[in-house]
Formats: structure tokens, sequence, C-alpha cells
């Protein structure tokens, strides 16, 4: 090569690199790419692509400007054309990843949320069916009122100050019919006929306390005879025992027999040391009356408790209730009557006399039924009689019934100051009726988590959905680290650690928790979450990456990432990318 042509092609080098730099620096270029920015400004705000995290939008939108920027280059468009072809095919990779994981986690998803899917539409199709039953009656009873209604309105007035509880009296239509008036005037002759009649069988108010003090009188004299004759029989039991012991003795003359005096000597002591016996018992049993001499017995009391609660004394008619033979007034129906009047103020309301007088006169063995306890309970309670309720359910005067035992925990909620009392009684009631996970749920309420936890433990019956309903309705970490520890020798937990925490991690009201115990386990060092996803041998890989997946929605990208490098860590299921340098150069176009 000649030295003019040497010259020329250094001069072509030194030209094509001074027109490089000025293509770089030229103002044409400059506008070329602030043309370029506005571009892609405008594409994503016309795509309304997000500004964070990975987007298939933003990817095209880049894609197109890459395009252009390769068409506007010259010399370096090969290469460009190569990185854009390695480009896209890093991001097609990842795509597909994506896409793979995303099928999976749906399809784990899918597989667990079935089940809870159709018992969720089938608590549904059930409060449908009774919000339909109860708008039914709701109906029927708006139609009836309708025409109760409807059939007033085709009446006139009512004539006032003639209406009394059996004489609806006249309207005013009516009134002004001479036949309608004369049917009124027989109907009122008849009414007095009658109260005239009655008023005939009736004493003054002295003569009714005369006999009031005589018929005391008669009752204390009936009492001292009733005494005097069960003393006197008994008096003559013991004699015949004596007079059988010597009749015993004469016939049985001869040696070796026991002196008399000696046998008289015993026979007295045994008398002495048995005061009471079973034919003591005996006798009462037959002064009890029966046939005719019963019923005459039964009407006499039941006349003197309908006395009793005309005259307003509630509190003796209450106990003639009690004590009435065969039981006759411990019922439901006495009970309305009692509700039915009022105390004066400051006094005992009577419907609660009544129930104290049924719990101290009921006898051993014999409970009130389940309507007249709950009646009873609810009264107590609602008068701060907490303490009667604690006699009737500790010494079983009541009947226990799963109703109650809701009773009892309700007024605990809405009252805290006696708020331990009643879900002590609600235990024992719901403890007696064989509800197990109502027991735990009580006993977690009080904050005996580890008593609760250890009843759990030994209740066979008690299934996982069991403890998962106790530990929702009383959130505890104490008591999911209790339940979701392994028992030793073998023995699996009580609940399983991802089963418990995928399920609480659905509900946005309970995934705190599940964090709490994930961070519990992270906290202790290095190994202690790999040895409690290893030891969970309940709960699937899927399980596990459904969630991380939980994790990671809920902003706990750390605790996502510790499950994830745990399962990958394992033999056989670590997951290598043929191209990691390249993934993580291209991480940056999905944040």
């Amino acid at each position: 090569m000649s030295a003019e042509q040497t010259r020329n092609s250094s001069s072509s080098r030194g030209e094509t690199r001074r027109s490089t730099a000025g293509f770089l620096a030229s103002e044409s270029d400059d506008r070329f790419f602030q043309s370029l920015f506005e571009f892609i400004e405008l594409e994503k705000r016309f795509l309304q692509s997000p500004e964070n995290g990975p987007d298939e939008l933003r990817y095209i939108i880049y894609r197109s400007v890459f395009n252009k920027v390769i068409a506007q280059a010259t010399d370096y468009k090969r290469l460009l054309l190569t990185i854009k072809a390695e480009y896209d095919d890093i991001i097609q990779e990842l795509k597909r990843r994506n896409d793979e994981v995303r099928g999976a986690q749906q399809t784990v998803a899918a597989s667990m949320s079935c089940p809870k899917s159709l018992i969720t539409c089938k608590r549904r199709a059930n409060q449908l069916r009774d919000r339909i039953s109860e708008l039914q009656r709701e109906t029927s009873r708006l139609q009836e009122e309708l025409q109760r209604q409807k059939s007033s309105k085709d009446q006139s007035t009512w004539t006032p100050g003639t209406t009394t509880d059996t004489d609806p009296g006249l309207t005013v239509s009516e009134s002004e019919d001479p036949e309608a008036l004369d049917r009124h005037l027989q109907h009122l002759q008849v009414q007095r006929a009658a109260l005239m009649d009655r008023k005939s069988h009736c004493v003054s108010l002295e003569v009714k306390a005369e006999l009031d003090a005589k018929l005391q009188t008669a009752e204390s004299h009936r009492d001292q005879l009733s005494s005097e004759n069960r003393r006197l029989k008994v008096l003559s039991r013991r004699l015949w025992s004596v007079c059988d012991c010597l009749s015993s003795w004469e016939e049985g003359e001869g040696e070796g027999q026991v002196p008399l005096e000696e046998l008289v000597g015993s026979t007295l002591e045994n008398i002495r040391q048995n005061r009471v016996t079973d034919d003591d018992a005996e006798l009462f049993e037959e002064e009890q009356p029966t046939g005719a001499d019963e019923a005459e017995l039964l009407t006499d009391h039941l006349d003197r408790f309908i006395e009793l609660f005309d005259l307003a004394q509630y509190e003796k008619a209450a106990l003639l209730a009690a004590t009435s033979p065969g039981g006759v007034l411990r019922n439901l129906h006495t009970m309305t009557m009692f509700k039915a009047v009022q105390a004066p103020p400051g006094s005992v309301p009577p419907p609660l006399l009544f129930f104290q007088a049924l719990l101290m006169t009921l006898p051993d063995g014999v409970e009130l039924s389940a309507s007249l306890s709950v009646v009873g309970v609810v009264l107590a309670l609602q008068r701060g009689a907490s303490q009667l309720v604690v006699h009737a359910v500790t010494q079983n005067k009541i009947s226990f019934t799963e109703h109650l035992g809701d009773i009892l925990t309700e007024h605990a909620q809405n009252n805290p100051g006696v708020a331990d009392l009643c879900l002590a009684l609600a235990t024992i009631i719901y403890e007696a009726c064989g509800l197990d996970r109502k027991t735990a749920l009580s006993m977690c309420k009080r904050g005996l988590i580890c008593s609760a936890a250890e009843f759990m433990k030994h209740r066979n019956k008690l299934t996982a959905e069991d403890c998962l309903w106790v530990l929702c309705r009383s959130p505890s970490l104490s008591l999911l680290q209790l339940l979701t520890k392994h028992r030793g020798r073998g023995r699996a937990a009580i609940l399983s650690v991802g089963g418990t925490c995928s399920t609480l991690l659905v509900d946005h009201q309970q995934w705190d928790l599940a964090f709490q115990l994930l961070d519990g386990f992270v906290s202790q060092g290095q190994g202690v979450l790999q040895d409690v996803i290893l030891e969970d041998s309940d709960s699937s890989v899927e399980v596990w990456i459904l969630i991380a997946s939980l994790c990671s929605e809920l902003k706990r990208a750390d605790l996502s990432q510790d499950i994830l490098s745990v399962l990958l860590d394992q033999g056989g299921t670590r997951v290598l990318s043929p191209d990691l340098e390249g993934a993580g150069l291209m991480e940056h176009v999905f944040l």
C-alpha cells in the first residue's frame, strides 16, 4: 500500500471516529432519543401499564423501541439484532416458567378450594332456605294483619266507654239500631245475673280473714297430730320388736339359752343405735293418700294455690306450687302465670321466687325440664342472681342442653363482671352434653389455653376441623403452638403446620396468626423451619408452595423466600435455570 493510500485510510478512520462521535452527540439523534422516551411514556399511559412488577405490555413497548433503535443504527445493526434475539429468548423462557408455576399454583388452589367452596355453597343454601321460611312467615303475618285491618275498615268506630274484655260493645251504627240495643241489653242482663250469682257464693273480707285463721290453726294442729302419730308408730314398732324377742325367748327354753336380762339389754341397745330404720320409713309411705283421697288432696292444693296467687302472696304460692303432689304445678305453665304478674317495687320478682322454690324443694335425682330450666336461668341472670344459677348447675337441679350453655356464653360476653363464672358453668354443661369443641372454646375464652389444648389432645372425637374451629374463634399463638407441636414417640401433632397455615392465610382476619407462628420458627435459628417442614408429613410440597405464594401476596416475601429455599434445598427437588445469569440480568423487566 502506498503512503498516500495509507494516509487516506488513516484519514478515513479518523473521519469515521469523528462521525461516530458526532453521531452520538448530534442534535438530530438527541431529538430521536427524546421522541423515543416520549413514545414510551405515551404508550404506557395509553395501555395503562403498571409502573412496578412484571408486565407483558411494558415488554412489548420496549421491544418496539429496541426495533426503532436497530433501524436507526448502521454499523452495529447486526450486533443489536443478536442482542435482541437473546433478549427475546430469555423473556420467552421466563414467561414459560412463570406460566408453569402459575398453572401449578392454580391446580393446587383449585384442588383445595373446591371442597371449601362446596361447603360454603351448602351453608349459604341452608341460610337462604331459613331466610325464605322466615320471609314466608312474615308474609303470612302481614297478610293476616292486612286482612284484619281491611275487615275493620268495613265497620264503624266502636262506641267509646262501652267495651270490656268479654263485651266488645256497640259500634256507632249499632247504637242507632233499636233491635241491636235490645240484644245488647239482654246480654248485659245475663252478665249481671251471672255476677250476682257469683257474688252470692262469696264472703266478706272479715269472714275470709277469720276462715284463714281457722285454716292455719287446723293445719298447725294437723302437723302436731302427724308428728305425734309418727312418734307413737315408731314407739309401737319398737315395742313389737321387744315383744317378738321375748316370745322367741320363751319358745326356746333350754340349756345354753341366753339369760333374759342380757337378751332384753342387747335388744334395747340395738333399738337405741338404730333410731331410724327402713321400717320407720315405710310408715310415711303408708300415710300417703291414694285413690279418692289423693284426688281430694290435689284439689285442695290447687284451690289453695289459686287463692294465694289471687291474694298476691306470691312467695307462699311459689312454695306451694313447688311442693305440689306429683309435681303437677312444676311446669312452664305455672312459670308463665308468675311472669304475667308484677310484685311491688323493691321485692323479688314472682317468677324468680318460683324458680328459687323449685330448686329448694326439688327431690334428689330429679331435674327440671329443659324449657323450665332455660326460662329459670334466663330470669336469674337478668336479675343478677348468679349464685342461684351456680347452685342449679353444680347440684344437677336443671336439665343440661346446648341451648342453656349458649345462653350462659352469650351472657358472659355481654357482662364482663360475671364472664368467668358463666363460662365455667357453660363448660360444665357443654362437657356433660358431649359438646367437646364448645367445651374447649369456653376454656380458651377463660384463658385456660394449656388446659384446652390438653383437653383436645385426649378427645378422640375432636377432628382437625374442630380444632381449627376453636382456634379461629379464639385466636391465640400459644394455642396454635400447642396444637401444632409434636407429641413425641412418633405421635403427630393435633394440627398440621402446613394445613393450618394455609387455612389461616386464606382468612384475612387470621393471617397474622400464621405469620407469628412462621416467624417464630425462623427466629429460632437456621434449620428449625426446615425441620418443621420435613416433619410435617400431613402436608405435601404443593401445600407449602401455596403457603409461599400466599405469603408473597400478603407482602411477606421474606417468609416466602425462606419456605421456597427449604423446598429447593431438598435432594432431587432443586430446579436449576439453564441461564441463571441471563435471567438475573433480565429480571429488571418484571420489577
